[in-house]
Order: structure tokens, then sequence, then C-alpha cells
């Protein structure tokens, strides 16, 4: 093979997304961090997605104009930072060889290249161990090859192999990868997009997918109910999907009996077990109750939680059912992301002009971001991203409007809380984005989630179903007690200095929880105010704020 032009190029990312789609439950299960909102695959599956089906309206015989057509669809659809860096890497791809109607060898080494190029300026402090490593020393690679093979597959197939020797490097720069155990999940990501370049470059099917009895009856599913249906008509708007890996130390597990106890839970309902695992698939309102409900029998090995109420919208080309009335205009706007119908309340109330729903399972866009701020008809806005993951697609939605906007890097929801108070209406873009800034860095953030594996890390030895607490992002213990945990995370945070405590309960905490935590903190911290907000966030039973 001497060249290659757009009509197979477009074959070859209809084949890369396919192949990440097939994988992206695994590579969500790569993330170091045992939270259930591991979201990596997820991520990049979206995003990949989204490229994958503009380019297949927008194929044509000319590379240049069928790599643009890939580069617009994953630069609206990024979502998470993997799903950015994925995007970044093919901007720059598409920009090299815009003006050809055909590459060859040399020309498919250097617009890889140029995308490795355009996707470490993108990245602010760019973390060797990476996405980008991989990305990187496979392009070095496949430069190197092309300047003595004119043979595309074979340059293709000396890049995926150093690909894939790279991803097995990543643990030896990253300590963290090798203390737990496993390569760079958005790395791995890649891989599968490359393999599946390479397997339609040569003319090879790609792996069959092993676990495609219970997608198929939840795929089928959703296509027979969301042509029939308004969005503000669904009753139960999370879709949820978990793994159940049977342990002897837990509950006999009884198919019939499971799927009584969750069908009052929601609608959809789909159990299929066999001797060693349970696969679940629901509609409800409460995912986390779903999940304390499998876990009974065993340990969670995959969970997935989406808002279908947006993803209806999405299909049908509806407004959201969050915002079905036409949304307020807000000339100077503040816009944040958030998950939970709570917290999205609490957050409106102290001054966000649109809440776009999201956050940790459910990564908002690039094209998200972009449609709730044309939607409020804003002319300057500041985007508070509220989570690490968002940050990069937000910076990315700013380049794409044609108005004064800038994003505030807000990371939790207690930071996101604090920029918006800080927000002056008289004030200057630039000298918001100063001012919010300032006003969240005196912030400090804990959080009470659950473990889905055994894992080490930072010394803490965390056991699966445990509850985690999380201080400043760091994992400080692990323990089966719910309030243990979240008591470990106020002393934690709490010193002399604190003056508020705001205590976020979500869906798998109660109010007597929410109350009994607030005593907690009255007997030991008494100079300290403590305020309680029904969050309803699902994953995480405690959202914890200390100012």
């Amino acid at each position: 093979m001497k060249s290659l032009d757009g009509i197979k190029f477009a074959e070859m990312v209809q084949m890369g997304a396919h192949h990440l789609y097939q994988n992206a439950n695994y590579v969500d299960s790569l993330n170091v961090f045992p939270v259930p909102d591991g979201d990596t695959g997820t991520n990049m599956n979206l995003s990949m997605t989204s490229g994958a089906k503009e380019t297949e309206v927008q194929a044509q015989a000319h590379i240049g104009k069928t790599a643009q057509s890939l580069s617009k669809g994953l630069l609206m659809g990024a979502r998470g930072n993997s799903g950015v860096i994925l995007s970044q890497l093919f901007r720059g791809f598409g920009k090299a060889i815009e003006k050809q109607e055909t590459i060859d060898a040399k020309g498919l080494a250097n617009a890889f290249q140029a995308g490795v190029d355009t996707a470490y300026k993108a990245v602010m402090k760019p973390v060797e161990g990476t996405i980008l490593t991989v990305a990187r020393e496979a392009a070095a690679k496949g430069v190197e090859v092309a300047e003595t093979e004119d043979n595309m597959i074979a340059v293709m197939e000396a890049f995926v192999a150093e690909a894939k020797a790279s991803l097995n490097r990543t643990p030896d720069l990253l300590p963290v990868l090798k203390e737990v155990g496993v390569v760079d999940s958005g790395g791995q990501g890649l891989l599968f997009v490359y393999e599946g370049f390479l397997a339609s470059m040569k003319g090879e099917p790609l792996p069959q997918k092993n676990e495609s009895s219970l997608d198929d009856l939840i795929n089928a599913e959703h296509h027979r109910v969301q042509d029939f249906m308004n969005t503000e008509d669904i009753e139960f708007g999370y879709c949820t999907e978990i793994m159940v890996r049977f342990e002897a130390d837990k509950e006999p597990f009884d198919e019939e009996q499971f799927r009584q106890e969750l069908n009052p839970m929601g609608d959809s309902l789909l159990v299929i077990s066999d001797d060693e695992i349970a696969k679940v698939h629901i509609h409800s309102e409460t995912p986390g109750a779903v999940l304390a409900a499998g876990q009974k029998y065993g340990s969670l090995i995959k969970i997935k939680v989406d808002n279908m109420r947006e993803q209806h919208s999405a299909i049908v080309n509806e407004t959201p059912a969050n915002q079905v009335k036409k949304a307020e205009r807000h000339p100077y706007a503040v816009v944040t992301i958030a998950m939970g119908e709570g917290v999205a309340n609490l957050l409106r109330s102290i001054g966000a002009s649109y809440v776009i729903e999201g956050g940790q399972t459910m990564n908002p866009s690039t094209e998200d971001i972009v449609k709730a701020v044309k939607e409020i008809g804003a002319e300057r806005v500041l985007i508070l991203p509220n989570n690490k993951n968002i940050i990069m697609a937000a910076e990315q939605a700013v380049e794409l409007l044609d108005i004064e906007a800038a994003v505030v890097p807000t990371k939790t929801i207690p930071q996101g809380m604090a920029a918006i108070l800080a927000f002056n209406p008289e004030a200057s873009v630039s000298d918001n984005k100063e001012a919010m800034t300032d006003g969240y860095a005196h912030v400090k953030t804990g959080q009470v989630t659950f473990a889905v594996r055994d894992t080490s890390i930072d010394g803490v030895e965390i056991r699966k179903d445990e509850f985690m607490g999380l201080s400043e992002g760091k994992i400080i213990v692990s323990t089966p007690a719910m309030m243990d945990a979240a008591q470990a995370v106020i002393n934690n945070l709490v010193d002399e200095d604190a003056e508020i405590i705001t205590v976020i309960y979500g869906e798998d905490a109660t109010s007597k929880d929410a109350q009994a935590l607030a005593s907690f903190i009255e007997e030991n911290y008494p100079d300290a105010e403590v305020e309680i907000v029904e969050g309803k966030q699902a994953l995480y039973p405690f959202i914890l704020s200390v100012e």
C-alpha cells in the first residue's frame, strides 16, 4: 500500500472507533483511583464516536477534507481530558494534510507527528507516562521507519508496535501506575484506535465482542422507547448498568429474587447471570440504591450511570427536559457544571446563570458547553467546570465561542460555590476570572465514595466496597463504615481557621446521616458553622466544603 485517500481513511476511522467502543469498559477499568467514576474509556469512546459520525457523513476521496471532518467531529464531541487530547492529536493530523488529496507513508507519519506537536501545545503541563507519551513515541517511530520504507502498512505496523511498547512502559514513568499495577488508561484507549486503523489498512477483522448479549438487549430497549416519548415524560432518568462478581462471604445470589428487589426501583429492567457474574440494566431515579443492592452479593466490577433525559434530548433534537421552558437570557453569564438536582439548585441559588448537568460519570462535551452558552444568549461568560476532567473541554469551548469568555478552572463543587460568590457583574471577564480564582483558593474539599477494587495508593490499603475518604483529591482512608470515612475527612480538613463547613449529602446518604455528621462537627469543632444541603448526587454520599 503506497498511498491513502479519504475514502480509505474514513474506513480506518470507523474501525478505530469501533475497536475503542468494544473495549471502552476495559479502558475504564484501568483508571488509577478505584472510584466508581473511572470514565476514560467512556469519554474517549464518545469523543471518537462523534468524530467517526462526522467522518462517515462527510467522507470524500480528498483525504485532507476527510481528515478535517474527523477533526471537527472530535473537537465538538470531546469529553474529558482524554477526549480533548484525542481531538487535539487529530486536529494537528488534519491540519498537516488539509490540502492533500492523498498521502504516502511519509505523509502519514508526518501527520501523526504534527498531531503530537499540537496536543503537547494544548496541554499546559504535559505529563509523561500518559496518552501523550504513547502518541509521541509511536509517531517518532513512524517517522523513523518512513525514512526508508514506503509501504504504508509496514510503517503503520511499526507505529502500532511502538505504541504498545510505549504503553507498557508507562508504569515506569508514572509511579502511581506501577503502584496500582495498571498501564495508562488514555494510552490504552489510543492504542485501540491505532489497532483499528491498522486492521482496516490490512483488511483484517477486529476480534468480536464477547459480552454482547446484555448490550444488545439494552440497545434494543433504548431504541424501542426513544422515538415514542418526549423527554419530559421520562419517569426514571438514569440509565444504570452494573456488573457484580459474586463472592462467597456475601449473600447467595438468586436471580429471580434480585429481579424482584430491583423491579420497584425503575423500569426497563434486564438481569443476566451465570455462576460467577450478574449483569444488570435498569432505568432508575436512584442509581445509588441499585448499586447498593448489587453489593449485597459481591463486588461491583462495572458501573455506568447516564442521564437519559440529556441523551434523549440529543437523540430527538429536543430542548433538554430541565430546560423545557426557554432559558432565561443572561448577557453576562456564569455557566457551571454539576451532578445532582440539589447541587444544581444550590448553584443557581447563589448566582449561576445556567447549570449543565454532568460531572463524575457524565462529562459534558465541548459542544454541550458551547450550546449552553448560546442557549442563554450570553455576550460575556465565565465557565466553571467543577471537575478537573472537564477543564480542557471547557477551554476548548472558549476557543470556539465568538464572545468574550474565560474558564475559571474549578475542580470541585465547593470551589465552584466559592467562585460564583466572588462574581461581580460590573467587572470585566478577565478581572472576574482573577477574582473568582482567588475566591476559591481558600476552600478545601472532601469527598466520600466507595472502592470498586482492591488496591493500595499512597500507603492506604483499599478493599473493594469499602468507603473511601478523599481530602483535597487524595485518598486518606478506606473503611467499611461510611460515617467513619466522613469523620476522618473532616478531621483531616478542618483546622483552627475553619469558619464554615458545608455537608452536601447524596443519594447514598440520608438526612439522618447528614445530621449525625453535623453533630460530630459541632461537638469537635464548635467554632465552625455547619450547613447541610441535600445534593442528590450519585456515587458520592458526601461532598464536604471547608472554608
